[in-house]
């Protein structure tokens, strides 16, 4: 079974001012993230529309405009998109679900999504994907980020708020065969240490894949 969507909506209406605060800027402070940033900028180019999947107050919605990319932010809650629209009233965001896009099929041309599955069962991710495979054009990128490792964590409070929220982390291996057996092909992985004193101490990946450009040959 998967985790309640609404309780993950309710868990960043709650924190939704407090998280703006904390992580507005973020970027500045990992220069892998703004490394694989640039690389999605420039594989993108100019193609559109771009989106970024689970955007919550638009820091990295934000990074990929300076970037020179056409881009939207769609997230699940309606608080937290508040505070996205507050910082950056250039950006149009909507709110959404990852699990049920409310996008036509191969329509948009790269997906952006910074830990976005970090709430999702292996079940939900692997929905989350296939959606994900839909909406893509062929030939579309998509940029994934998530921990790494096999555990869930369970939180009573963040960010000075009581709440009633687990974090999942997922293996290497179990993303890849994912992605794969979605529909994604180009598959590359590339893992880090955490970065100490600016974020949590647990290992991160980006995952670059895409949508092969044309269906395979019987």
């Amino acid at each position: 079974m998967g985790q309640d969507v609404n309780k993950v909506e309710r868990l960043y209406d709650t924190v939704a001012r407090e998280y703006a605060e904390a992580f507005r800027g973020e970027h500045e402070k990992k220069p892998k993230d703004r490394e694989m940033l640039y690389r999605f900028s420039q594989e993108i180019g100019g193609k559109k529309p771009v989106w970024d999947f689970g955007c919550g107050p638009g820091q990295t919605t934000a990074y990929l405009k300076n970037l020179g990319v056409e881009i939207s932010g769609l997230d699940l809650s309606e608080e937290i998109l508040k505070q996205a629209r507050t910082i950056y009233p250039e950006i149009h965001f909507r709110k959404g679900n990852i699990l049920e896009l409310e996008f036509e099929s191969n329509s948009i041309a790269g997906i952006v999504a910074f830990y976005a599955i970090v709430h999702f069962t292996e079940e939900q991710t692997g929905a989350a994907f296939r959606e994900v495979f839909r909406v893509l054009q062929p030939g579309g990128t998509f940029l994934l980020t998530y921990h790494i490792g096999e555990e869930t964590i369970h939180l009573d409070e963040f960010l000075g708020k009581n709440v009633n929220a687990d974090f999942m982390f997922f293996s290497t291996e179990f993303i890849f065969n994912c992605l794969k057996d979605s529909g994604f092909e180009e598959i590359e992985i590339i893992e880090r240490e955490p970065y100490p004193g600016v974020e949590y101490e647990s290992r991160r990946a980006y995952v670059f894949a895409e949508k092969p450009a044309a269906p395979k040959s019987p």
